[in-house]
């Protein structure tokens, strides 16, 4: 997990509404209506830093003009031609040790020239990945830039011990830089394919797995950015506006101050959440050019224009569309359903059911294969890690890698099991719970029934369940700062989910020793979780049907309004869910990993008849999310198998809790429909 962010100056971006008139636009106030906060580069990187405490760097790119005389072509070129030349400073890098504050660097800035225009990139660093030390921004010998928050699980290959960024920057170093791309594809197709290279949409559509990135290439003058087709990876932009004419990109929301006349305090300002907006989801580039205009009511000299890019590979195309071919049973197909659905209730609990016979049989269930495929992809997040190599070469008992965002519910139990089977015994799992109520929020009751099932099916696992215990009065400064993470997200039910995926990424709880049947840690215990990588159940619910708005739309609307309402969750889960989930979970330096959300997971949960996803006739805790209760029978999973869905924040009761101190009952709060209502800003 990396914090990346760019900061581009003196540029004008063609299509925003910089220089419009102050009060012509509604959607930015102008400085002089509000006192609005600016970014500071400073508590940007602060914000950053705490993503990626395991190193943080700069690099400026100062970008100039100089007029070339004319060589007589006047017909083809006119008097003059401004061409943009860039100058990029030397090194940057601001070398940290562990979370400390940056060492103190030679502050270069005064020793150089004016310039015309500035690019500044950033990027801390979390290394979960190679074995020596990287320090972002990375750069290659033709000066190319990358700054990258991701992971590569496939498409692109990545040695062994080496890491996933280094292995990108190569890539890309070798893609063509025409600047054709879906300009002109003929052009590039006659360019890019003589000269054997392919383009940086080509290469950015081969990566399976979450990733942003910001990428600097230096022959095209061209900003590249974006993130993966589900958005697993968050990237916020502010387009620029008359109170701050930069361009910035950045992964989080930085903690935006002004200062109070009244007391002198730096506070948050009301407006802050106006400057973000969630980056959609896609490949986007900003080509540099010099401006040739002599208007002096314009004083960027360089502009660029945002050209948004296709997915280059058919596979990731047909997922963002997101359509299913077998969508409504015929009459005799849902009897023979119901009828298979039964049969595969008994065999899952007879003893011996293996669903690797099954497959070497080539007679896979649509159950098995989705426990395949989700299988597949818990080994990919498994197996990679430098953190695990590190804890190989350990000679302690003490070994936790990986932690899970543990309920007790359907989604964790599948990712509890298969995380078993993926990881080396010796390793201890730790799973995380937080509970508003003590020990009788729903959660933690399932959670402790939860870890008593998954040492009967896992018995020689070491199961860790750490107990996060906490109130909303004592979070007076923990909800401030989580309202900046979350932004642009606003609302309670946003908050309310946000605090508890913090607090869950922290892992500073408590552990029962007899609950966990550690002979050696027999009493209750304070512990918090070392683990850098997190587990989450993202996803599972918007691709099987988990929602109660998925039971009243195919009430209402039949099968294809089922599916319409899934698709539509699945289209804006970078919205709604990731981006706010990624920024919460990421602020402690741990790395978010969502399972159900792989590639070849969601291709297998398409290829099937929706019928055989969800059976939203029977009752709840039976037909929502079918499929994976049968995933769940295969494994030996039964108590877990029968729960109904569960949000976080109502199985944690952070949601009642809030829902008494906003609007004084939970009753007020849902006549309000308080899950929906924005944050006040008094």
């Amino acid at each position: 997990m990396c914090g990346i962010a760019l900061v581009l100056s003196g540029v004008r971006i063609l299509g925003s509404d910089l220089h419009s008139e102050p009060n012509g636009g509604a959607s930015h106030p102008t400085a002089q209506q509000v006192d609005e906060p600016v970014l500071l580069l400073d508590d940007l990187k602060a914000s950053l830093l705490r993503r990626g405490p395991d190193s943080i760097g700069s690099r400026k790119i100062l970008l100039h003009l100089k007029c070339n005389k004319s060589d007589g072509n006047d017909d083809e070129r006119g008097d003059k031609e401004e061409d943009l030349w860039l100058q990029a400073k030397d090194n940057s890098m601001e070398c940290i040790v562990s979370s400390v504050e940056p060492c103190a660097t030679q502050d270069v800035r005064n020793q150089q020239m004016p310039s015309d225009a500035e690019i500044e990139l950033v990027g801390a660093t979390l290394q979960l990945r190679g074995i020596r030390r990287v320090f972002q921004p990375l750069e290659d010998v033709s000066r190319n830039l990358l700054v990258y928050n991701g992971e590569i699980f496939g498409g692109i290959h990545v040695a062994d011990r080496f890491n996933d960024g280094q292995a990108l920057l190569d890539e890309l170093g070798n893609c063509c830089s025409c600047g054709f791309h879906e300009v002109d594809p003929l052009e590039r197709f006659f360019c890019c394919n003589a000269k054997g290279k392919k383009s940086v949409p080509e290469i950015l559509s081969t990566i399976r797995g979450p990733w942003a990135l910001i990428y600097w290439q230096e022959e095209s003058n061209t900003i590249w950015f974006g993130r993966d087709a589900f958005g697993r990876r968050s990237l916020l932009v502010h387009w620029p506006t008359f109170d701050d004419s930069r361009f910035v990109l950045s992964s989080v929301s930085a903690l935006s101050s002004v200062r109070n006349d009244s007391d002198s305090e730096l506070a948050v300002s009301a407006h802050s959440h106006i400057y973000w907006e969630e980056l959609p989801c896609g490949i986007y580039s900003v080509n540099l050019k010099a401006s040739g205009e002599n208007n002096l009511c314009i004083k960027e000299k360089i502009f660029g224009q945002v050209v948004r890019h296709g997915w280059a590979d058919s596979l990731l195309n047909r997922l963002t569309e997101w359509e299913r071919t077998n969508v409504e049973p015929s009459a005799e197909e849902l009897s023979l359903h119901k009828l298979s659905f039964r049969k595969t209730e008994l065999q899952s609990k007879a003893k011996g059911y293996l669903m690797e016979t099954c497959k070497l049989s080539g007679c896979m269930q649509p159950a098995q294969k989705v426990l395949f495929a989700l299988k597949e992809s818990v080994l990919r997040r498994t197996a990679i890690n430098s953190v695990l190599e590190k804890y190989s070469e350990q000679d302690e008992d003490e070994l936790v890698p990986v932690a899970l965002l543990f309920s007790g519910g359907l989604d964790s139990m599948i990712l509890a099991a298969l995380l078993d089977q993926c990881l080396n015994p010796r390793y201890i799992i730790d799973l995380l719970n937080v509970s508003f109520d003590g020990q009788l929020a729903p959660d933690r009751v399932s959670a402790r029934m939860g870890v008593k099932e998954l040492q009967r099916i896992a018995p020689s696992r070491r199961w860790r369940l750490v107990e996060i215990d906490s109130t909303l009065s004592g979070l007076t400064w923990e909800i401030k700062h989580l309202r900046s993470l979350i932004h642009p997200a606003k609302t309670y039910m946003d908050i309310n989910i946000g605090i508890a995926l913090w607090l869950a990424a922290g892992g500073d709880g408590w552990v029962d020793g007899e609950i966990c049947s550690f002979q050696d840690e027999p009493c209750r215990y304070r512990y918090k979780s070392s683990a850098k990588v997190l587990f989450v159940g993202s996803g599972a619910d918007e691709q099987c049907a988990g929602y109660g708005r998925h039971k009243t739309k195919y009430r209402k609307g039949g099968w294809f309004a089922l599916q319409e309402e899934m698709k539509l969750d699945m289209q804006r889960i970078w919205r709604r869910n990731l981006g706010r989930d990624d920024r919460c979970i990421s602020d402690h330096g741990k790395e978010a990993r969502f399972p159900f959300l792989d590639e070849d997971v969601i291709k297998s949960l398409l290829e099937l008849p929706l019928w055989e996803i969800a059976e939203l006739d029977e009752p709840a805790g039976r037909g929502d999310k079918k499929i994976l209760r049968e995933v769940a029978r295969l494994l030996g999973i039964e108590g877990a198998s029968l729960l109904p869905k569960r949000a976080i924040q109502f199985g944690s009761r952070i949601a009642r809790e809030s829902n008494r101190k906003t609007f004084g009952s939970n009753r007020a709060a849902n006549q309000a429909s308080a899950g929906s209502v924005e944050i006040s800003e008094k």
